[in-house]
């Protein structure tokens, strides 16, 4: 077995909720967060510290951090290779440990994007500033990313990892942004740039052409068989921008039990694949998107017989038809749903029904004060999530109510001033709808 291993970025929080139409409120980020933590997935890139309306929920993960809440995975955040940004980002969130920091490095991108105004040596000198800031911040952990790296020059890139890495960062991110690259091309390329760099590379690949998992487990081995470690980039579901990101579950799986991988290529030991069914049931149900029927591992078809030949083979030996276990993802129990009278709470709930579903989770409260407090925090949740609360959103708020009510205020940038302080309330009203 090969003595470097392959760990889990997952992008989530941070590329997933960029897909258009769609998006996650704060406290369904926190939960995913705790279920990637009890998976034991490496890292989630949980959001962006440039961004206004996400400080709270970024620092107030970071606490949970801190209590020994969130103590596997390691929380970073995505900002642009920009030493203004960097700083910027550890104003807002003064305890952000680990971080990426992103530029374009192809020629369409250097010159589609920054118009003539940058050159590639310009990228360079932005990035190296940008590291050594994070460095100078205290970053434990800095990963430089390669925007459209599959469509960039490789000696380039190169030379752009390795000024990086004297610069102080610790990893370089390859990223298939458009998702152009294929399978073949990925091992050949990382393996390359691992070779030359000797950085531990992290592959991020896009869906656009229906290879992002293949091209990520490809791209792991070409890191894996230079002699450095790789870390793939996920999303749960495979959610993300266009057709979406590499998926998680369809990544650790190619690993752990494709003909090339299985026993040859090691995952990050903390790794707990039981934990994917809930992780992947509760993304889809704060995203509202179906798991597709035939979706690897955690589609409602993925464990489903119905040919005679099939159904015959697979009540025989689950090995003719079934290339892994159900109970391996955490599937198999059943699963209850009430069909008689059912008491919510939401932000319309009153403190009796409040309390009948609490005790229904087994949780007593000391004092009247203590349950209308959390009441209140559990209506502000529903209106900030607009769907009924689950289960482990009620246990969080409960156990947690001070960072539950950090993660839920999002205070509005406004200055009323300027063309704004001449308009606003004043003439003649104008027509909306």
């Amino acid at each position: 077995m090969k003595e470097n291993k392959i760990y889990f970025v997952d992008v989530t929080n941070r590329d997933g909720v960029q897909t258009s139409r769609l998006g996650l409120a704060k406290l369904e980020k926190t939960i995913i967060n705790l279920m990637l933590n009890d998976m034991g997935i490496t890292q989630s890139e949980f959001g962006f510290p440039t961004t206004t309306h996400e400080i709270n929920y970024l620092n107030g993960n970071l606490e949970l951090v801190e209590r020994g809440v969130i103590k596997t995975t390691r929380l970073s955040g995505w900002m642009r290779a920009i030493a203004s940004d960097v700083e910027l980002s550890f104003k807002n969130v003064p305890k952000l440990k680990h971080c990426n920091l992103s530029q374009s490095t192809s020629e369409q991108m250097i010159n589609g994007k920054y118009l003539g105004k940058k050159t590639p040596q310009d990228i360079i000198n932005m990035t190296c500033e940008a590291v050594e800031c994070a460095v100078s911040k205290g970053a434990q952990t800095i990963g430089v990313n390669a925007e459209d790296a599959s469509r960039s020059d490789l000696d380039f890139l190169v030379k752009y990892a390795t000024e990086a890495k004297k610069s102080g960062a610790q990893r370089f991110r390859y990223c298939d942004t458009l998702g152009y690259e294929d399978p073949a091309t990925a091992y050949k390329r990382i393996n390359e740039l691992a070779k030359r760099t000797q950085m531990p590379i992290e592959v991020h690949y896009h869906n656009d052409l229906g290879m992002a998992a293949a091209c990520s487990v490809m791209g792991a081995k070409g890191a894996i068989d230079a002699g450095v470690d790789a870390y793939i980039n996920t999303a749960i579901n495979g959610m993300g921008e266009r057709a979406g990101n590499a998926d998680l579950v369809s990544c650790l799986l190619a690993i752990l039990k494709s003909a090339g991988f299985k026993n040859e290529y090691r995952i990050d030991p903390n790794i707990d694949l039981s934990k994917i069914w809930k992780l992947a049931k509760y993304t889809s149900y704060a995203f509202g998107v179906p798991i597709p029927i035939n979706q690897p591992a955690v589609g409602d078809n993925a464990f489903a017989h119905e040919s005679g030949i099939h159904a015959d083979g697979a009540l025989k030996d689950r090995r003719n038809y079934e290339l892994y276990d159900f109970e391996e993802l955490g599937r198999g129990e059943p699963e209850i749903i009430e069909t008689g009278r059912m008491i919510t709470t939401g932000e319309y709930g009153g403190i009796k029904g409040f309390r009948n579903v609490y005790n229904n989770l087994e949780i007593e409260f000391k004092d009247d004060h203590e349950a209308r407090t959390i009441l209140e925090l559990v209506r502000y949740a529903n209106v900030h999530t607009q769907k009924p609360l689950t289960t482990d959103e009620l246990k969080f708020i409960y156990h947690h109510p001070d960072i539950a009510a950090q993660i839920m205020t999002v205070t509005p940038h406004y200055e009323h001033q300027g063309a704004l302080k001449e308009r606003v309330g004043k003439g003649e009203p104008q027509k909306i709808i």
